[in-house]
């Protein structure tokens, strides 16, 4: 069985308030576009946070990385891709985002999100079917 696409993309543009004082956007502003693609993602497979929370369980993100190539700028339009890399025990994200009009790489970065039963605040240490099933993958 082929693996689905497990990515998306989303385009965004930094606003004015995303600017620090030295007229770039502020380097803790890139995580929050990660989180509108990562959102995309999830959504894509019927999977998204409230889905999530009805399923039983909460996916917090335990890690994420992020490498800074180049500044990003008031009004520039960025693509920002997420793909799901690894769905066994825990769910892996890797994003790339670069500017929408050069291709040039501005930021690369990983996240890790590990599912919790929300009725025993355990964590599990497999994923459970339900990611499984949105995502079309079967278990190895």
């Amino acid at each position: 069985m082929t693996t689905p696409d497990l990515s998306c993309e989303i385009e965004v543009v930094p606003a004015f308030f995303d600017l620090d004082p030295m007229d770039i956007v502020w380097h803790g502003h890139y995580v929050k576009y990660l989180e509108l693609a990562r959102c995309a993602l999830l959504e894509r497979f019927n999977y998204s946070y409230p889905q999530m929370r009805e399923s039983g369980y909460a996916w917090p993100v335990v890690d994420m990385r992020l490498k800074y190539v180049r500044t990003a700028s008031f009004g520039q339009k960025l693509r920002v891709r997420a793909e799901i890399v690894e769905w066994e025990n825990r769910l892996r994200i890797e994003y790339l985002m670069r500017d929408a009009q050069t291709g040039a790489k501005v930021n690369r970065a990983s996240s890790i999100q590990v599912a919790v039963d929300m009725n025993t605040r355990e964590m599990c240490y497999v994923c459970p079917p339900v990611l499984w099933q949105r995502l079309g993958v079967a278990p190895c």
